[in-house]
This record gives structure tokens, sequence and C-alpha cells, in this order.
């Protein structure tokens, strides 16, 4: 069966790679709130996810979501069973519409605000991958070499995008990077406890103990 983060990347390059030459593309599919609250075109809430502004910042988004995707995908089969790939797939598309809706309050009316791009989807998966193994080690781009435990990483990542959120003065959406991430374990867990076998919460906390336990023991 087809991978399901191999798709949406797919999906997302052509979408993307289209918008960097047809502005009226991107006029089109970006998040854009007025458009929403006078138009009812909420669609928008998705499909800004599948443009992007340039190559850059394709690539990093994409990578990124590359390299946690197949991990929760394949965690996804084996938590829901058959329906994992759909789940998955759920995540990620519901995702990109929760973590845009404190954007969307905040900017309902701003005539000059608009928004594109797949980052807050992306942190859901991130952070459902750090929720999944959260003693897995993730590396810091600004100091190469070292790498944290994931729920360190974790820790620190939601701390940074909720500070830059509420500084602001910012071409990024760290608003839309931080509720991704908090959206990534909230489904998990309500998936999971729903539909699942495995309680992820419970499994965080044993695991995050017994590693505290070992440091200072």
């Amino acid at each position: 069966m087809m991978s399901v983060t191999i798709l949406i990347i797919a999906v997302t390059c052509i979408a993307s790679f289209v918008g960097f030459s047809n502005q009226k593309l991107i006029d089109d599919l970006i998040f854009y709130p007025p458009a929403i609250t006078n138009r009812n075109q909420w669609y928008r809430f998705i499909t800004c996810g599948f443009i992007h502004a340039d190559i850059p910042h394709l690539a990093f988004n994409m990578y990124s979501f590359y390299m946690f995707g197949q991990s929760i995908e394949d965690a996804c089969v084996s938590i829901f069973g058959a329906s994992g790939k759909l789940m998955y797939l759920l995540l990620y598309i519901s995702a990109l519409f929760v973590c845009l809706l404190p954007t969307y309050f905040k900017h309902k009316d701003s005539y000059h605000y608009r928004s594109l791009g797949a980052s807050g989807a992306v942190s859901a998966i991130v952070f459902a991958f750090i929720f999944l193994d959260p003693l897995q080690g993730i590396g810091l781009i600004i100091i190469p070499g070292i790498h944290l435990p994931a729920f360190l990483f974790g820790i620190i990542y939601l701390g940074v995008s909720a500070y830059l959120a509420k500084r602001g003065n910012s071409n990024i959406n760290h608003s839309a990077h931080f509720w991704g991430a908090v959206y990534g374990i909230l489904f998990l867990i309500v998936t999971c406890n729903a539909f699942g076998h495995f309680n992820p919460l419970t499994n965080f906390i044993e695991e995050v103990q017994a590693y505290i336990k070992h440091l200072t023991s």
C-alpha cells in the first residue's frame, strides 16, 4: 500500500512548485482570514498547508515531515490496525485546520494578514513522535552534534514557540507551530483511548519517569 507520507509530500511539492509561478493559485489557496469571515472559504484552513513561500520553506517543512512522518504512519497502523493510515491522514489534515484556529480568531478581520505552509501540521506529526517515543534523541539545528531526549526537545520547542508567538513581529506563524504541536499530542490521547489498544499518556509518563530515575540514581 502506498505511503501516505510520500503521497502528502508529493501533492505538497506539486502544488507549491505550481504556486511559485502562479500568483492566482496562491491567492486562491492561501490562509486569508477575511475571505473566511466574509465569504465562508473555510477550505483555506487546509489548502494553505499545501503551498509554500519558496523552495527553502518547502524543503524544510517536507524534510521535517519526512523524517518523522513515516514513523508515525507506521505507529498508527500498529495502534489502529486497518484504519491506521486513514487515522494518520486525519491527524495531518485536521492539524492543518486546528493549528490555525487561534490565528483566525486573532486576525479574522485583518485584511493585511496572510499565511501559508505546512508547519503547523508538521509540528503535530513531530510531537506525535515525541509523545510516542519520548526518549528518542532529537538533534538541535543550532547546535550540531547535540541530541536531546525527545521530550526535552519538545519542552524547549513549545517554550520558544510560545514566546515568539507572544512577541510577534515575525513573518513566521509561531502560534500555528505551538498549537499544532499541542494538537498532535491531544489527537493521540483521544483517538488511542477511543479506538486503539494503547495508552500513550501512560507510556509517556512511565518512560520519562524511568529516565529521570536513571539520571538521579
